[in-house]
Order: C-alpha cells, then structure tokens, then sequence
C-alpha cells in the first residue's frame, strides 16, 4: 500500500512539474459561444493529422512570382502532373492565388530516402491545401483552434491603438471595440483619461497565438460616462447590448430612396457609360425618375456638401459614427436646410435625384464606406436593434452580472489572464 502511495505522489507531483503548478480556471458561459476553454496551451505531435515523428518535412516560403512548376520542378514532378494537379484543383483552389511569404512543405513518408509525397501550401493560419503528388488528388484541411478567454484594460494617454500595444495586447482589439461602440461614441474625439476594459477570446493553433476572436463584454468610459456591452445570443437575437438589454446599435435604412430599381452594382471594374473605359465602381446606382426624394440611411452629421468635377457631381457625404460614412451623388438639387455640419436623422429628406456630373440619365449613385474603405451597401448587415425579448430578460440577465463581475475584477495595470481569485 505505501508503495502505491508512493507512485501516486509521485506521478502528481511529476505532473506539477511539467505544468509548472500553473492552473487557469476555466469561465463557465453559455454553450451557444461554441467555444474551446483550454488550461494551457501545449505543442501537439500531429502535425495536419499525421504523426510528426513517421515523417520527414522540409519548409520553405514561397518566393516572389514563384508558381506551382517552379515550386515542384525541383522535385521531380512531370510538367504534365503538374498541369494535372492545377486541374484537380478547381473548385479547391486557385493554384494562381498561391502568395508570397506563405510556407509550404514537402513531405515524405519515406524518411529514409525522402521521395516527395505531399506539397501542403498554408493558405493562412488556420486553412492549408494538401497536394498528393502521387494520386494527384487535392484537399483542403483546417487545423485545431484552441481558444483562451483573456482580459485587458487600460487608461487611454494618447489613443486607443496605442493603450493596447502599451499593455501587450493586440492592437486588433481597438478596431474590434470602435466597431461595437461605433453608435455610442465617436472614436475620433477620444480624451486622455477615458478607459476600457474587454473580455475576449484570444485563439491558437498548435500553441502559437494567431489572433483576438470572439469578443464577449467590453466596458468603455468616455467623457465620464460608463457604456458596457454584453453579447448575448438567443433563437431570435444576436448582439451586443448594454445593462437594460438595450441594443447598441441603429441598423440603416435598407436603401436611400423608396421608389427605384438597381441599375448598377457594386464592381471593381465596370464599364462606365461615358467614358466608356472600366473602372471600379464602388456603389451602387438606383435608376429613378429626376426629382425623387433621397434620404439619409441613419443618423448622422452631413461632412461635406459639394461639387465633384471628377463626375460625381453634386453630392452629400454623411459620417454616421467613427465608422461608417455614406455618400449620395449626381444629385439634381439639396433639402433646404442641408448644409455642411448639420446633424441628420435617420430617413430625413437630404436632396433629389438628378444627372448631374458624368451621367447619362438621372439615378443617385449611393456608396457606403467603413473605416475609409468602400464596401458594397447591399452585403452591410445590420444586426437587429429591438431590445431583448422580455421573455429572455432574465437569462440576459444572469449572463450580464457575470460577465459584469469579470469587468469590474480587470485591472489596469497589465494584460492578465482571468483566474478564480477574480
């Protein structure tokens, strides 16, 4: 008995060793998140499902204009497998998009005499293609996601971006929470001395960190006043809400005028009707009769009312938040009273349809941007904007006060883990 006593000891305390006594409690949520909470994050010894040790690898990185040919004509492959292999590809992946400065691997069972058997190009952290260079075949595969639930805050001294990288957190996180704040507070007018705190997931692959996933709470204080954000997840509503179960969010009009038909969509080469050349067009045009009311798809302040002889001609440009902007062209005339820092709301009567500019017929050309960035205004989702369900008030509830509880404990000293004594 006392020799088993022994060996228990003694696998326990081994076991204290090779964890470094380094215990991370795990945070109950609800299973909706579909989510992974790890205890530590430890090497694996499969590697894209084969055994590490029964194979050998060679890796490399692919070089600039660097083709499928070029990577396996070293290796022996037939110019006409590998034209085979580029076929089998379609509907996989595009051999063409293989990109500069990703890894491949060439891989062979026969550790011995390392005859090639598999080209496995990673496409990104997550996802790689794996070329079987002897049945030509090609599959696609994704690695295991490990997730850990992390905590940060801080106090803003000069911005957002640089608080996070201060504390040794990913600066992803500031644009994550300008997105979820973006009906709340203008992230451009910022102060020393505001603060944040977020609870997040943090994602790894084979124990390297890739990047910030899901965010699960986040509080924001700007201007002395306290905003949280729970996201909470039902049958019918997804979101962030804050302490009332109050949305976020205002969703947009689906479009700017009501009585219209697309014309033209979104493209990153269209052939324009005047000019007759292809260039990208990044809106979308709505044909209507000249004089048909245009409205503003939310709330706002209208930033610029002008001219543009590039061939827009008279248009409005409207900042929504920190985030979002639209832009309404070829405008016939302006509403009275629209002038260049007036506030809007959302459906107000801001001009009318017209031709003016490069156009060939009256129609409004509507465009969206985020971040700066033109996106397409038919693909912005809006989440819903109804608050919580009366019903799912108090499962909301339980949810916010714990999520609360772990924003309150979050100091701001230092990136931290969450643990129990929290």
């Amino acid at each position: 008995m006392k020799k088993y006593r022994a060996e228990l000891i003694l696998i326990i305390v081994s076991l204290l060793f090779i964890i470094g006594f380094k215990f991370k409690a795990k945070i109950e949520l609800p299973s909706y998140y579909s989510r992974t909470i790890i205890e530590e994050v430890k090497p694996v010894r499969l590697v894209w499902g084969m055994p590490f040790d029964s194979i050998s690898i060679d890796t490399f990185s692919v070089r600039r204009n660097q083709s499928l040919s070029d990577i396996l004509s070293p290796y022996g492959v037939s110019a006409s497998s590998i034209d085979q292999i580029a076929r089998n590809s379609k509907g996989v992946f595009d051999v063409r998009k293989i990109k500069s400065g990703n890894p491949y691997y060439i891989i062979s069972r026969d550790t011995l005499h390392k005859k090639p058997d598999i080209l496995l190009y990673e496409e990104s952290a997550i996802s790689y293609i794996l070329y079987d260079l002897d049945s030509l075949t090609i599959d696609r595969g994704q690695k295991k996601v490990d997730t850990l639930l992390n905590a940060t805050g801080g106090i803003i001294e000069t911005s957002l971006w640089n608080s996070f990288v201060k504390n040794g957190s990913s600066p992803a996180l500031a644009l994550d929470l300008s997105d979820i704040f973006a009906w709340t507070i203008d992230f451009f007018g910022i102060q020393r001395g505001d603060e944040f705190k977020v609870i997040y997931d943090e994602l790894f692959v084979e124990g390297k960190f890739i990047g910030v996933g899901h965010i699960h709470a986040a509080m924001f204080v700007h201007m002395n006043d306290t905003i949280n954000a729970y996201f909470y997840k039902n049958e019918n509503q997804y979101g962030y809400f804050d302490d009332e179960g109050l949305s976020l969010r205002k969703a947009f009009l689906k479009a700017p005028l009501r009585f219209s038909r697309i014309s033209s969509r979104f493209s990153n080469s269209r052939m324009h009707p005047v000019l007759k050349i292809r260039r990208p067009h990044h809106g979308i045009d709505y044909a209507a009769p000249l004089g048909t009311p245009v409205y503003s798809i939310g709330d706002g302040t209208v930033v610029k009312k002008a001219y543009q002889k590039r061939g827009g001609g008279n248009y409005i440009n409207i900042k929504h938040n920190s985030v979002y902007t639209s832009q309404y062209m070829h405008l016939n005339g302006y509403a009275n009273g629209i002038a260049t820092g007036v506030r809007i709301k959302q459906g107000q009567l801001i001009g009318y349809v017209g031709k003016s500019g490069l156009a060939t017929g009256p129609h409004l050309d509507f465009r969206i941007y985020k971040n700066g960035a033109a996106i397409d205004p038919l693909k912005v989702k809006a989440p819903p904007v109804e608050p919580i369900n009366e019903s799912n008030l108090f499962s909301f509830s339980i949810l916010r006060d714990s999520l609360k509880q772990k924003i309150d404990a979050i100091q701001f000293t230092t990136n931290q883990e969450l643990t129990s004594e929290q």
